[in-house]
């Protein structure tokens, strides 16, 4: 039986050929829109290869200065094969991605994407037909489902950016938690107007939280905690889904950011004074929140070609050249710092030996928690509208840490719930620091002076570049269940 694909839309039904929509319940609070900050995509690098369905050889990647990772070697570099061949992909455990916009051609895009690189296809991609057991995918809009490809009009910023975001979130999920279902939420706001973004995102997180239709959320956008308008108190209007998700056992994940420790105000739609730079160091939300698990990011400089985490320092890109011997270094831009909103967790009051903390003046919130790959120098393959792209940002780190946090579920036969008490609990071990993280010590991410900031760059212990480090997955997973339930 072909499976009939389902649209879940706010406020309304709906009924499309070939689809069935559902609408929200009325037991939601909306939330103020009292902010002007803009969720902009943290895809924030992404360069085409070639177009057509066959994914590119690392050889065309090499050629344009980068090396491109794809699902099979990414899995041996974390330790995720050995999790995969044992049987645990995740399955039974649904993920959900926040996006703008979404995409027209996503259903098409997976089907290939799963095709190229042999993974189980899902029961919601075009051309497939189901069979019992399958993953699916699903979409949730926010009041309507709408097209990334549009430019809109003039008071809106070009979405083409949201439609390879989407493309990433999804298929590297999949790629990740391969058996794990997806659910695609989007809103129909403009970037641009800011006002209503984050209120339609964080309220349809609500929903999903609400309606247990996922047990991690992966969130691959953000923005400076100083462009919110009512700094604090508008914050704390959005986090009504977080606390939710943390009474009701779901796990949120959160991008730290493509700016490394600068940021950006509300940006004008054009002239001289667009993008302005915040003159100091900054964090963006909701990376932030002490309710989310915050991930940074690296340069993946393991060899793209077996996953073996001896490190290539002769391919390109030039990053990885010129550390010879460093199979992981953390990214230049990556996200991270101190919030100047939210004051230090418990959590974070005790981090592994030589842990950089020396810009925490103020004893305030660091972030990211941790990391994954995130340079799009070394970054993944997504196929989005009929080509091949290798795309870097935190919105990499974000779902495929996501994904990890799936198969724990799995493993665990229940959600896990809230993941940062049991992350730095294994922080404070030293032999379990070691075995389930690997610790990313060369990098910076000062972006205000030269020579940089020493107290932004990766050292041992916790960072504010790549948090805790990046997961030795076989091994993090069940440490990671044994942290949850107190042991």
């Amino acid at each position: 039986m072909q499976w009939t694909r389902s649209l879940i839309s706010v406020r309304r039904w709906a009924a499309v050929a070939g689809t069935t929509a559902l609408a929200f319940g009325t037991s939601w609070a909306p939330v103020p829109a009292a902010l002007a900050a803009i969720p902009r995509p943290l895809a924030t690098d992404y360069q085409l290869v070639n177009t057509g369905p066959t994914p590119p050889s690392q050889a065309a990647c090499n050629a344009i200065g980068r090396r491109c990772w794809a699902p099979g070697p990414y899995s041996i570099a974390y330790n995720l094969k050995q999790l995969h061949d044992a049987g645990n992909k995740g399955q039974g455990v649904t993920v959900a991605v926040v996006d703008s916009f979404g995409s027209q051609t996503i259903r098409a895009d997976l089907n290939n994407f799963s095709t190229q690189f042999n993974l189980p296809h899902m029961c919601g991609e075009d051309n497939y037909t189901c069979a019992p057991g399958d993953p699916t995918f699903n979409i949730l809009c926010v009041q309507a489902c709408t097209d990334a490809k549009s430019t809109g009009n003039g008071h809106q910023q070009d979405r083409s950016a949201w439609s390879v975001e989407v493309s990433l979130d999804v298929e590297w999920v999949h790629a990740v938690a391969p058996r794990a279902n997806v659910l695609l939420v989007t809103s129909p706001t403009a970037e641009t107007l800011g006002v209503p973004g984050f209120p339609q995102m964080m309220n349809a997180e609500q929903y999903v939280i609400d309606h247990g239709l996922a047990q991690v959320i992966s969130q691959s956008f953000g923005a400076a905690e100083e462009s919110f308008n009512g700094g604090t108190a508008a914050l704390e209007n959005l986090r009504g889904a977080f606390k939710s998700a943390k009474a009701n056992g779901v796990s949120v994940f959160a991008s730290s950011g493509d700016g490394g420790n600068a940021n950006v105000m509300k940006s004008p739609v054009s002239g001289p004074n667009a993008n302005p730079v915040i003159p100091f160091p900054s964090v963006i939300w909701p990376g932030s929140d002490p309710l989310v698990t915050s991930v940074g990011g690296t340069y993946l400089c393991a060899n793209a070609n077996t996953g073996s985490r001896v490190a290539d320092s002769v391919s390109p890109p030039i990053n990885c050249q010129s550390n010879p011997g460093v199979t992981e270094i953390g990214w230049v831009i990556a996200g991270g710092g101190f919030s100047h909103v939210f004051g230090k967790p418990a959590y974070q009051s005790t981090l592994p030996p030589g842990s950089n903390t020396g810009a925490n003046t103020n004893n305030m919130r660091g972030i990211p928690d941790v990391g994954m790959e995130a340079s799009s120098r070394t970054g993944v393959l997504v196929y989005d509208g009929g080509s091949w792209f290798v795309v870097g940002g935190t919105s990499v780190s974000s779902p495929t840490f996501a994904a990890v946090a799936a198969i724990a579920d799995q493993v665990n036969g229940a959600p896990l719930g809230f993941l940062n008490d049991a992350f730095y609990k294994i922080g404070s071990n030293p032999a379990r620091y070691a075995n389930d993280f690997f610790d990313v010590n060369t990098g910076n991410n000062d972006q205000f002076q030269n020579p940089q900031d020493p107290n932004y760059a990766a050292t041992a212990g916790w960072d504010p570049v790549t948090g805790l480090g990046t997961p030795n997955a076989v091994n993090l997973v069940p440490d990671l269940i044994a942290a949850v339930h107190g042991s």
